[in-house]
């Protein structure tokens, strides 16, 4: 596909312009990306008027630039000088039009509305899956806070057994967990043959009583013995015994 562009300006000289006797136009254009620059370069010789004998020398540098509308492709086209003329007016004035040919202009070609569509498409599921990416990450931090906010207010306690036959109280047993254990010292009677350990259990977000049972092979009816079951809350302590018979 081939591009005229049309190029005119008028030069103004200094002194008086009755005839041009030669005349001649080079060029520095050039094309880059979808942008045309450079300058034309006339240079001839002239008369001061119509009874000269001598000629006046002159060179005219006139910058140009223009930019192509993107719906083309340009990596392949060319740049000419299609048509240069000029034409003197008011005996100083010289007007030159320069015709500037640009070939080889490739559209590019139109998107379909159903490639339009599928790009949308694709955004939409790159957009989907961030935003997935990122309820997943929220959703972490959430557990993960309300996690250490549990662990803040109810910290993790060792478990802590106790032999009642010697009846030796642990050090680090707290004031509730020790007030507890001596009150079923106190409430309980084994012969010498049995002896009994107890361990302390902090309950957390998703513990029951049954998973409870489970873990540690007790009955509800061995843990009603210790414990109030009645109205269990996250962070309660459960004292869970073990029975064991001497050898």
């Amino acid at each position: 596909m081939k591009n005229i562009i049309p190029f005119k300006k008028d030069v103004i000289f200094k002194t008086n312009l009755s005839e041009i006797t030669s005349i001649s136009l080079e060029n520095t254009l050039n094309l880059k990306d979808d942008t045309i620059s450079g300058d034309f370069i006339i240079s001839g010789e002239y008369k001061v008027s119509d009874n000269s004998k001598t000629v006046e020398p002159f060179e005219i540098n006139l910058p140009f630039e223009i930019v192509l509308d993107d719906r083309f492709e340009t990596n392949k086209a060319t740049i000419d000088i299609d048509d240069f003329y000029y034409e003197i007016v008011n005996n100083n004035v010289l007007s030159v039009s320069i015709d500037v040919l640009v070939d080889h202009l490739q559209e590019k070609p139109l998107i379909e509305v159903d490639d339009l569509v599928d790009m949308t498409k694709e955004v939409d599921i790159i957009e989907s899956e961030d935003e997935e990416v990122e309820e997943v990450k929220e959703e972490k931090e959430e557990k993960e806070e309300k996690e250490r906010c549990i662990e803040e207010e109810n910290p993790i306690e060792p478990i802590i057994t106790t032999d009642i036959l010697d009846k030796e109280t642990t050090n680090d047993l707290n004031e509730e967990v020790e007030e507890k254990i001596n009150t079923i010292f106190n409430n309980s009677s084994f012969n010498n043959d049995v002896y009994v350990t107890y361990n302390v259990f902090i309950l957390r977000d998703g513990d029951t009583l049954d998973s409870i049972m489970e873990k540690y092979n007790v009955t509800e009816e061995e843990l009603k013995e210790y414990n109030d079951l009645s109205n269990l809350q996250l962070g309660d302590k459960i004292i869970i015994p073990n029975t064991y018979e001497r050898d």
